[in-house]
């Protein structure tokens, strides 16, 4: 493999690196054979571009499903096919991961950009110079809509999501009786702007049609003021998941009171009811589970222990999709914002909790805390607050936070699910003040495991040491994988991040449990399996199109 260009134009040598014989020529050499190489990606740029420049539309590569084949354990005698599948040999089954997406869609991105090659032989297809082009494509800033590139670049570069879009048979997922989503209108334009980000043979691409989708799921991003980019991230994932529901008809189910005396089943009761809900791609990635202590602190009572209050606790367990932390003086570090998050809370005043035991409004404690995490992890610093005349301010404080290893252990209060390890794959930056403000996006390309900065139309090549990525007082989003998995090739580590596919009938892939704890779980919790295996998750299982 020769040299091949980097998202900047520098070149990076392979194996078979260019190697001039005459060292006196050497500076001339390398320079007509860069030139060159350079020439030919240009010119394989224009024939994918066409005549007059228009591009070509954006086809799809190939879809798969949820279903996939394995090996029969138990292989029949007979030889006979059944659904095209000889029997004893491979059985259909229904993914438990996206495992299969991303195999296919990380070697079908370059087959799509070898069938869409017109002029170029075989023989000078190079599937690097396919890699140095994917992902890498700027967003045209159409009037203050630096906000919304910058959220879309960081999303872009969640790789299990865009997989899902550029492999998955979406559309089979779509809810069209949905009322709170847009019938697969907002998921379409998703996609479509996602295939050319990844499949498209331009330098930038002007989101206009996806704007204009998004704009009707939620108005409040019509015109061209600036916004905030959490709140973009937070409604297009709201609009997705609302299009692609599994679930078509949502139960009824009473919240229930808990006391803190069986976190552990109680948690795991909690996230099966919410599945009777909400299942979906957003689900499965995004989302995981923090419980929150209420805890009686009435001045004219005294518990046992001779702290004031009735004594009473309620306990409940509340999924989310992203992790709003405060920054105060004392914030240095993330950690430290997200102990400041956790830290326990006096309600009084006019925040004050009715407690149903003393049957009035009493003073309380209120604590939140991380009980189980997702794969992908979204943490939004809070930069932006109101003083007391009403004035929005921004908080320009640097905060620290990590590239790697980020261990959640010690945060993480469950002890069941897995390891909550992290690593950084993206940066939502946002510069300035609160009228004067500009938005961009750090983001680590899949392929070659560089990081690039999107300014808006410019994608640029960077060093994360020299932009001081891991710290500073612009970092506003940073967007999480755990790591799960460790490949070793070519004395590289890549790391590997596993979507389990939530689903009612499925308790072995939700986040609390593995297959060993089933047993445990129907032990302390047998009256109400029922009700989860049964009754409305049965019906909606028949329903939901996995």
């Amino acid at each position: 493999m020769g040299n091949c260009l980097s998202g900047n134009g520098e070149t990076r040598g392979g194996n078979d690196a260019f190697v001039p014989t005459n060292t006196s020529n050497n500076t001339v050499e390398q320079e007509e054979h860069v030139e060159k190489e350079e020439h030919d990606v240009q010119a394989l740029r224009r024939r994918r571009l066409g005549k007059n420049n228009r591009a070509r539309p954006i086809e799809s590569i190939i879809r798969v499903g949820s279903r996939v084949f394995r090996p029969d354990p138990f292989p029949s005698h007979s030889n006979k096919a059944q659904d095209g599948v000889p029997n004893g040999h491979l059985e259909q089954h229904k993914a438990s991961t996206y495992d299969h997406v991303h195999q296919m869609v990380n070697t079908g991105i370059e087959t799509y950009h070898r069938k869409h090659s017109s002029g170029v032989e075989d023989a000078q297809f190079d599937p690097e110079h396919v890699k140095h082009l994917s992902g890498k494509v700027g967003l045209v800033n159409m009037g203050n809509t630096c906000f919304m590139n910058s959220s879309l670049q960081c999303l872009s570069n969640t790789i299990p999501l865009t997989d899902y879009f550029l492999g998955y048979d979406y559309k089979s997922e779509i809810n069209h009786e949905n009322f709170l989503g847009t019938g697969g209108v907002l998921s379409t334009a998703y996609c479509e702007l996602i295939k050319h980000l990844w499949l498209g043979s331009e330098q930038q691409y002007k989101p206009r049609q996806f704007k204009m989708k998004l704009e009707q799921f939620a108005p409040q991003f019509k015109g061209y003021d600036q916004q905030d980019a959490q709140e973009c991230i937070a409604s297009l994932l709201d609009g997705i998941h609302e299009d692609l529901n599994r679930v078509k008809r949502r139960p009824y189910i009473e919240e229930k009171d808990c006391d803190g005396t069986n976190d552990t089943a109680d948690s795991i009761e909690a996230w099966s009811n919410y599945l009777l809900r909400n299942r979906s791609i957003i689900v499965d990635m995004f989302q995981g589970q923090l419980r929150n202590t209420m805890t009686c602190r009435n001045k004219s009572k005294i518990s046992p222990d001779g702290t004031c209050g009735c004594g009473h606790r309620n306990v409940k367990f509340d999924p989310f999709m992203y992790l709003s932390l405060p920054i105060s003086s004392r914030c240095n570090t993330l950690d430290d914002c997200l102990e400041l998050y956790c830290e326990e809370e006096l309600l009084e005043g006019d925040e004050m909790w009715y407690c149903p035991k003393c049957e009035a409004h009493v003073e309380a404690t209120k604590k939140i805390d991380l009980w189980m995490l997702p794969p992908i992890l979204i943490i939004h610093l809070k930069r932006f607050k109101f003083n007391s005349t009403g004035e929005r301010l921004k908080i320009d404080k640097d905060i620290k936070y990590s590239l790697k290893d980020w261990d959640l252990s010690v945060m993480k209060k469950s002890s069941s699910g897995l390891y909550p390890l992290y690593e950084l794959y993206a940066v939502s930056n946002h510069c300035g003040n609160v009228g004067f403000g500009h938005y961009t996006a750090q983001a680590k390309n899949r392929f070659d495991g560089e990081w690039y900065d999107f300014n808006d139309a410019s994608c640029q090549k960077i060093d994360p040491r020299k932009v001081n990525l891991g710290h500073g007082s612009t970092a506003y989003c940073l967007f999480y994988n755990r790591v799960e998995r460790r490949t070793h090739s070519n004395n590289n580590f890549t790391t590997n991040t596993i979507i389990r596919r939530q689903s009612t009938n499925r308790p072995e892939l939700w986040p609390h449990l593995q297959r060993s704890k089933i047993v445990e779980w129907t032990s302390v919790r047998s009256d109400d399996l029922n009700f989860i295996f049964g009754g409305e998750a049965a019906e909606n299982d028949q329903l939901e199109k996995e």
